[in-house]
């Protein structure tokens, strides 16, 4: 069998490699990073500006294009979330907390050396994954069932809400926000229209862009609206800067080992999109650091174990997609469409019957990796030059960027007055100290927890015993109830250890007034 897979791996890029394709490919990956690079704009939208060209493509060439523009945009995403702020794919929203204090704190070439080998060394790890290990994880993944989706979700919900600054409390509030927000437009299962107030624009629910560029981009104008200096102003980034420092390294290292491999876990199980895949990364980073309280404020692990959990997943995100035809999210659902678009039904006989199109794809994203380092490593000057705009130029034109390529998605004016109200009420929360990140886990997750808990209590008749039942769903609500257990014992600890401290706040005052 390895000698099998090395030969058809051969043979994929012998396709790859093939001019036309590889013209292709260079294209899909420079348009994937320039696109990811901008503020308001992401794979979603350049893969549906330019899906109308596949039309006129061969299968495998229209594939291998829009696979370069998504994991181009991955880094290109990564690139504004840490010199800008401004994450213009959801995954990277969890990128932002710990790569803008970077950059703030001149360490925004670091984050971008360390984002870049974390991007080659997981996405190398997941094609290797691909490869070998495609026949089991299709094997592992057909045991999934709505009860075992439904419970790793409601992991990813808990994790999420306590990985936050600040209270746990107020992460799961955030998280309860974006459920709400999440339900928002037509039932699946019954029509009805919840939570619209009205509006028909609602009927589709709230788009992932609009939340995600008002929660990040509007608020993070609103936060500097009177800064009048540059994001950088005094900086000098070269590519020196890009070589983190041996002490660096050596804490990236095993970040990006375990985001790589939560990333390659996730990437198997058919229906979980990216976002869950950063955020369990960055929470499991935090759980396990010595000193928590540095993430938020410029921790390295943060920037690391994340992108590695994003690249990975990316890779390995295709064989359910290919495999199963289960999309992990709204991207993979768009190459889905391309798919059979060109009349190839994605299922477990696509290996054998377009061999040609799974081993070109996968040695396409070998290619387009390094691709990806040797346009951005002499592009890094590109980069910092807009960390030298002044904020009184630099946000009016991201808002203007965040603007139309909100309105492009779906040429809906409504959508951008969206940006600005989640803008003003994502402001809110910042101010009242509440994160801001959660709400995304909250609101991606959120329609997939309720059609996987519907979907498991019809099959069970109703009993809701079937997610203790089920081995794999009855580990993963252990996790959860350990979880919350833990979570409630860190809280208790800290009111005892707030009413000692009152006790003897009180005892020393009534002492010094004798």
């Amino acid at each position: 069998m390895l000698a099998q897979s090395l030969f058809d791996l051969w043979h994929g890029f012998a396709i790859a490699l093939e001019p036309h394709n590889l013209m292709w490919v260079f294209f899909g990956v420079l348009v994937g990073n320039l696109i990811g690079v901008l503020p308001g704009m992401g794979a979603l939208s350049a893969m549906s500006i330019l899906l109308p060209l596949t039309y006129a493509m061969h299968a495998v060439p229209a594939v291998l294009m829009l696979a370069g523009i998504f994991y181009g945009s991955q880094y290109g995403g990564a690139i504004g979330a840490i010199l800008l702020n401004l994450p213009c794919h959801p995954p990277h929203a969890v990128t932002c907390l710990d790569g803008y204090p970077m950059t703030r704190q001149g360490r925004g070439g670091a984050a971008l050396g360390i984002t870049m080998i974390a991007s080659f060394v997981a996405a190398s790890f997941g094609i290797v994954v691909m490869v070998f290990a495609s026949p089991a994880l299709v094997r592992i993944a057909f045991k999934f069932g709505p009860a075992e989706l439904f419970s790793i979700m409601l992991l990813g919900l808990i994790v999420g809400g306590t990985m936050s600054r600040g209270a746990p409390l107020k992460g799961i509030a955030m998280v309860l926000v974006g459920l709400l927000v999440g339900m928002v437009g037509t039932d699946v299962n019954t029509g009805t229209m919840r939570f619209t107030f009205g509006f028909i624009d609602l009927a589709d629910g709230v788009q992932l862009v609009a939340l995600a560029l008002g929660l990040f981009g509007v608020t993070e104008f609103l936060r500097n609206v009177n800064c009048m200096d540059a994001v950088g102003s005094g900086m000098k980034v070269s590519l020196r800067d890009m070589r983190p420092s041996g002490a660096e390294l050596r804490q990236a290292a095993g970040p990006i080992a375990r985001g790589t491999l939560i990333g390659t876990l996730f990437g198997a199980m058919p229906g979980t999109g990216p976002t869950i895949t950063t955020f369990i990364a960055y929470a499991l980073e935090k759980r396990i650091a010595r000193q928590p309280g540095r993430f938020g404020q410029g921790a390295i692990e943060g920037v690391a174990s994340p992108e590695a959990a994003s690249h990975s997943k990316t890779q390995v995100d295709f064989i359910p997609t290919m495999s199963l035809g289960i999309p992990g999210d709204a991207v993979m659902a768009l190459i889905l469409g391309a798919l059979l678009i060109q009349g190839i039904q994605p299922g477990p006989q696509l290996i054998v019957q377009h061999a040609d199109l799974f081993w070109g794809l996968i040695a396409s994203f070998w290619i387009g990796n390094v691709l990806l380092i040797v346009l951005n490593v002499p592009l890094i000057g590109l980069w910092v030059r807009m960390l030298r705009v002044p904020y009184r130029l630099l946000f009016p034109a991201a808002l203007f960027f965040i603007a139309v390529g909100v309105y492009s998605t779906n040429n809906s004016l409504f959508e951008v007055l969206e940006v600005l109200v989640f803008g003003l009420v994502g402001a809110v929360f910042v101010l009242l100290e509440f994160p801001v990140a959660p709400i995304l886990l909250g609101y991606v997750l959120g329609p997939m927890v309720e059609e996987n808990f519907r979907r498991a209590m019809v099959l069970s008749q109703g009993d809701p015993a079937i997610f203790v039942e089920r081995p794999i769903s009855c580990a993963f609500v252990s996790l959860c109830a350990l979880l919350i257990v833990v979570q409630l014992g860190f809280w208790l600890r800290r009111l005892i250890g707030r009413r000692r401290s009152r006790d003897v706040g009180m005892e020393r005052r009534a002492f010094e007034g004798k």
